[in-house]
């Protein structure tokens, strides 16, 4: 089958064409419509396919076979068939979702390129994502001011608005052009150009001025299967983001009564505060817990070989320390429940001489209340139901 011709190879601005249907295929088991040419982008080279409407129907993906061949696969409805071959469709592609994508595989050329300038870092690979915009470079590790550098070269080359072209050299003219890297075919190679800062083949859409970019932003630096990895974002997408963050630091703003660039200084004193407030919870729960074992362990006294059981008010971290001072004496059963807005808190454990089965109690105690909680045959831990009886269940249960 003849390959077909890619309109956005000469305009990338171009959003509305018509095409000839020449055949019907299959691309991962759904059915394709190919044309004589086609204006919309199929997926390949980490740049996602174009969507749109094809003959008035839904385009859900893009993709090119080995040949060069072009499949559209459409959202048909149900008991309707394929635009009949020979059929002339008008096509449209999603305009701002084909901008994104240009500006950000553009910015993706130029931030390659700004890396092995700066850090000596060549792109092994690149994925413009929904989301998020990767690319892998060859090296362990990256400096992040090294790439904060790399990032701003590349919005210097932006605000100089150069021309960029993409096209299809000679041969002659090919071997003479200092490409990034090497091309991954060996026919028809279409290399773009972005003034004199960068020169790599591609079979993308690409803007046609760097201004029309607008920015390259760096949201990260992480490693990824041994390679330094740069997380990014360019154009509409990177106003998108900008605008969202900007926003939310002005809802904190608002919130800490103060401005938005102020809001760090807010979070950091809400911190210390927390971490006081912290400190002074700590103290004051263990003060109670002194108190309340003072009483517990008169009962203890009384009656060693009982289990201690209660309620107090309070959660988990109440409980335990009551309990890490209970079962200091080595044959005591502590059985333990905490009032909280969530329910009852509960712990059951034992001293180092006992061999009561904690963690199977209370998995009964969470059956029969419907509640859950386990753990191990010296400690468990657990939740019921808010008005459960706790002492009453434990009768129960104990018999």
């Amino acid at each position: 089958m003849t390959p077909t011709e890619r309109l956005y190879f000469a305009d990338p601005f171009l959003h509305r064409f018509s095409g000839r249907v020449v055949a019907h295929g299959t691309w991962a088991g759904a059915p394709s419509v190919v044309l004589d040419r086609t204006v919309f982008y199929a997926e390949a080279g980490g740049q996602m396919a174009d969507r749109g409407v094809l003959g008035g129907l839904a385009v859900r993906d893009v993709q090119v076979d080995d040949a060069g061949v072009v499949h559209h696969v459409l959202d048909v409805p149900a008991g309707e068939a394929l635009p009949e071959v020979g059929a002339e469709l008008t096509g449209e592609v999603d305009r701002a979702r084909r901008r994104v994508h240009m500006a950000l595989h553009t910015g993706q050329h130029m931030l390659s390129r700004a890396l092995v300038d700066v850090a000596q870092a060549a792109t092994v690979s690149s994925r413009l994502g929904e989301t998020v915009c990767t690319i892998d470079v060859d090296l362990e590790t990256l400096d992040e001011r090294r790439v904060a550098e790399a990032e701003a070269l590349v919005n210097s080359v932006i605000d100089d608005d150069v021309a960029i072209r993409a096209f299809f050299p000679t041969p002659d003219e090919l071997a003479a052009l200092p490409l990034r890297r090497a091309p991954k075919v060996t026919e028809n190679i279409r290399v773009v150009q972005i003034g004199d800062f960068d020169v790599s083949p591609c079979g993308g859409t690409h803007c046609t001025r760097s201004a029309q970019v607008g920015l390259v932003r760096m949201i990260g630096v992480e490693r990824n299967k041994g390679k330094g990895r740069i997380l990014f974002s360019a154009g509409p997408r990177a106003r998108g983001e900008l605008w969202s963050e900007a926003g939310t630091l002005r809802t904190l703003g608002r919130e800490f009564s103060c401005g938005p660039t102020d809001v760090k200084v807010a979070v950091d004193k809400l911190r210390r505060d927390l971490t006081e407030a912290r400190e002074a919870l700590g103290a004051t729960r263990s003060r109670l817990a002194d108190v309340v074992v003072a009483e517990l362990a008169a009962s203890l006294e009384q009656a060693p070989d009982r289990p201690v059981v209660a309620v107090l008010d309070g959660g988990a971290e109440l409980l335990r320390s009551v309990a890490a001072r209970l079962t200091s004496r080595p044959e005591s059963v502590v059985l333990l429940a905490g009032r909280t807005s969530e329910g009852l808190a509960v712990l059951v454990t034992r001293g180092s001489g006992s061999t009561f089965a904690c963690g199977a109690f209370l998995k009964r105690a969470a059956e029969a209340t419907g509640g859950r909680g386990g753990g191990r045959p010296e400690h468990a831990e657990g939740r019921l139901p808010p008005g459960t009886d706790w002492p009453a269940l434990v009768a129960s249960l104990l018999g």
